[in-house]
């Protein structure tokens, strides 16, 4: 089975820079055969599945809504949901390992998710954000998953990829 890497960060208000970053992310995710999975929409979803697509990658948007037509045009695999923003949940059972850039209270709610089911998250520094505020922490004093604090795309990616590799090792 191909490894599963979900992009979570802001629909909205990303600058160029951190769209350059996710869409640099997505790319790198498609050429170490990864699935890139994601939101399905605007900004940092938008941006990675772009970047995943220029690489010939595969990708999945986990939409909040019924109609799958609101997905972005990166998108290979629309699988809408009808559940709002509950499908965060769902973003974070996908992955095998998370990418946080930036983002607000859906980007912290995804990454809740994550922590709470054991899924290893990485978060991009220097763009501001949830990623940035809980990098190299736990979020809570469960000390479940520690966020794994990464300084650009190709460390974030390559970071994801060794804790899948390393993971698979132990089961």
């Amino acid at each position: 089975m191909k490894k599963q890497i979900a992009v979570i960060g802001r629909d909205l208000h990303a600058d160029n820079e951190l769209l350059k970053e996710a869409e640099k992310v997505g790319r790198l995710i498609a050429e170490k055969g990864a699935v890139l999975i994601c939101g399905g929409h605007g900004g940092i979803m938008r941006a990675a599945a772009k970047g995943a697509k220029s690489a010939g990658g595969i990708t999945v948007g986990i939409l909040p809504e019924v109609d799958k037509t609101k997905v972005n045009e990166y998108i290979d695999i629309a699988i809408p949901t009808g559940i709002n923003q509950a499908r965060n949940m769902t973003i974070a059972l996908t992955a095998d390992v998370v990418i946080a850039l930036a983002g607000g209270v859906g980007t912290l709610s995804e990454m809740c998710f994550a922590y709470i089911y054991h899924k290893p998250i990485i978060a991009l520094v220097g763009q501001g954000g949830w990623s940035e505020k809980l990098a190299d922490s736990y979020i809570d004093e469960k000390r479940i998953v520690k966020i794994i604090p990464a300084h650009s795309a190709e460390e974030a990616v390559e970071l994801a990829s060794n804790v899948i590799e390393t993971k698979k090792k132990t089961l």
